[in-house]
């Protein structure tokens, strides 16, 4: 029992800083294709669900390397597969850079969004040991790297894409990857001891009784909540740039609108994780889901320049916890040595909806003129996750999150 007393240690919280510098670089590649949206459309005359292409690619790209990734962390451990991913990170955005099409671009777009997926749900598995009694802050915090990297990189990258385009962006985020990522990934190579993996077992088994399904099929049950929050959750964060540029406001305020948007998100996410200490993943994950349905609402009567900043302000304030709650819900149900493979699972359901929800807004908007009937869809799918959660939380009778092991 000794070794247990590694968990929620000065090392953890150490741990813990370490894994949120490496979310915040490696998770850039999926916000920067936001960024560039416009630029790429005029470039290539596109329409825009073809403008949004690559971002859904790089959304499939980022599913799948959640899950394959954190397979390879359960089994190989974290440094080596954070290193193969910055050199896959930057060779992505090598290949971007050499487009002379939307399908070239969409190409690289998915080898960058596969490896950038590293930054999220492995990292958020891996810290998710090291904590007991504050493990919902631990992984609210290490989850919030993405929304970080979200509010302050367009920030960053704007000056530079006015001035020098879109390609010298992607010069400068694969130096950024490879000179930060490999470096903190070797300061990671310490393992959880075998004794806290073994407490973890036992009590993710106790919690998995009173719901009564397999981790199999709880794992499909979350994946499809998964991809009804985040197909909702896509329409605002992926179409706000567009959508400011459609009403005259221009892409650099709607670079600021998803920045604020994101920034709020980090805000929602790190209460989030306070709240899931004391509730438990399920609770939290249904109050976030009521809350962005309710956002979502906000958005259909605005268009004007400052109701649009407050409701992305409120957008973001309201859903940053959902994404994290599932990693929680699944270290609650789910065995502990196979963590990183269900959380990568479970996230990759999520990732997928926002894929699928980035696409679809923009095929809406080709269809109908606007962006109305995508908002209204967002509520639809947002609805079928609420409806989840509420059955979820009927079926389960959890131990206090406090009282549950690393």
């Amino acid at each position: 029992m000794a070794e247990l007393t590694v968990l929620d240690s000065k090392y953890s919280w150490t741990r813990l800083l370490i894994t949120l510098g490496v979310a915040m670089v490696a998770n850039v590649g999926m916000w920067a294709v936001i960024v560039i949206m416009p630029a790429v459309e005029a470039e290539f005359a596109l329409t825009r669900a073809q403008a949004s292409m690559p971002y859904t690619l790089t959304m499939v790209g980022f599913a799948l390397g959640n899950f394959a990734i954190g397979r390879a962390v359960d089994r190989f451990g974290v440094t080596g597969s954070l290193i193969g991913a910055a050199l896959g990170i930057a060779a992505g955005y090598a290949l971007a850079m050499m487009a002379t099409s939307v399908f070239m671009l969409g190409a690289a777009q998915l080898l960058i969004g596969l490896a950038s997926a590293v930054g999220f749900g492995p990292m958020i598995a891996d810290i998710s040991h090291w904590f007991m009694r504050r493990r919902g802050i631990a992984v609210a915090i290490v989850a919030s790297g993405n929304y970080l990297s979200g509010a302050i990189w367009p920030m960053v990258l704007a000056g530079l894409l006015a001035d020098s385009g879109w390609r010298s962006v992607y010069t400068f985020l694969a130096v950024v990857t490879l000179v930060t990522v490999i470096p903190l990934a070797l300061l990671l190579r310490r393992r959880i001891p075998e004794e806290a993996q073994n407490t973890a077992q036992a009590a993710s088994d106790s919690n998995a009784k009173s719901v009564g399904l397999t981790p199999r099929n709880l794992a499909l049950l979350l994946g499809l909540a998964g991809i009804g929050c985040c197909v909702a959750m896509s329409m605002p964060q992926v179409h706000i740039v567009s959508y400011c540029v459609d009403l005259g406001y221009g892409p650099a305020a709607g670079a600021e609108m998803l920045s604020l948007m994101l920034l709020g998100g980090v805000a929602s996410r790190l209460v989030s994780g306070l709240i899931a200490d004391q509730l438990g993943g399920v609770r939290t994950l249904l109050i976030g889901s009521a809350l962005q349905c309710l956002a979502l609402f906000f958005y259909l009567p605005s268009d004007g320049l400052a109701s649009l900043y407050v409701v992305s302000l409120i957008f973001g304030l309201s859903q940053g916890g959902i994404v994290p709650s599932y990693a929680l819900i699944v270290r609650e149900y789910m065995p502990a040595r196979a963590a990183g493979a269900w959380v990568g699972f479970v996230l990759m359901a999520t990732i997928a909806g926002m894929a699928i929800g980035g696409w679809m807004s923009g095929w809406i908007y080709d269809v109908t003129g606007s962006y109305q009937m995508a908002f209204w869809n967002g509520i639809a799918f947002n609805l079928l996750n609420v409806g989840i959660m509420l059955w979820l939380l009927s079926r389960s009778r959890p131990r206090k999150p406090g009282l549950a092991a690393a």
